[in-house]
C-alpha cells in the first residue's frame, strides 16, 4: 500500500469546526490609544493579564511587553523642542596652599574641596553639583528648575 492509498476516514473523528485562514498573515498594528486602554485593564485591582489577553485575542507576552512599555519614559525627538545647548566653561583652579614650582605628594594631600563642582545656571539661578551627589536628587532638581523655568 503506497502513502497515496491513504483515505480520510470520518468514522471516530468528525470534525466540528473548520477555521480558514485567509490573508497574508502579516503582524497586526495596534494603534497607541487601544494599547493603553488594554494596559489599563490590567492594572485594575484584582485583574489577571492572562484574562485581559486571552478576552482580546492577544498573548500574555505581548501585553506585558506593552505594559513594560508604558513604564518607560516617552522620548521626546530632537524636532519637537530643539536641541539646546548651553556653553561650558572650565575654569582651573589651583589649590591655595600649593606654590607653582612644589611638586606635590599624591598620598599627602587630599583633593581641593571644589574641584569636581558643576554649575548649573537657569534664569538667573544657579545650582551647584558636587562630587558625590546622587543622580536622582540632580535629576530632581533640574526637573524642578526646567518646570519653573
Amino acid at each position: 500500500m503506497s502513502t497515496l492509498d491513504h483515505t480520510l476516514k470520518l468514522g471516530a473523528t468528525e470534525v466540528h469546526r473548520l477555521e480558514v485562514i485567509t490573508g497574508t498573515g502579516r503582524r497586526r498594528h495596534f494603534p497607541e490609544d487601544f494599547k493603553a486602554a488594554i494596559v489599563a485593564e490590567t492594572l485594575v485591582a484584582d485583574a489577571v493579564v492572562s484574562e485581559v489577553a486571552r478576552r482580546h485575542g492577544l498573548t500574555p507576552q505581548q501585553l506585558f511587553t506593552w505594559r513594560r512599555q508604558a513604564r518607560q519614559p516617552v522620548a521626546v525627538s530632537a524636532g519637537a523642542e530643539g536641541q539646546q545647548f548651553v556653553p561650558a566653561v572650565v575654569e582651573a583652579v589651583v589649590p591655595g596652599g600649593l606654590a607653582a614650582g612644589r611638586q606635590r605628594k599624591k598620598w599627602t594631600r587630599r583633593a581641593d574641596q571644589g574641584s569636581g563642582i558643576i554649575e548649573v545656571a537657569i534664569e538667573g539661578m544657579t545650582v551647584r553639583i558636587g562630587h558625590g551627589a546622587e543622580a536622582k536628587t540632580v535629576v530632581a532638581v533640574l526637573r524642578a528648575l526646567k518646570a519653573g523655568a
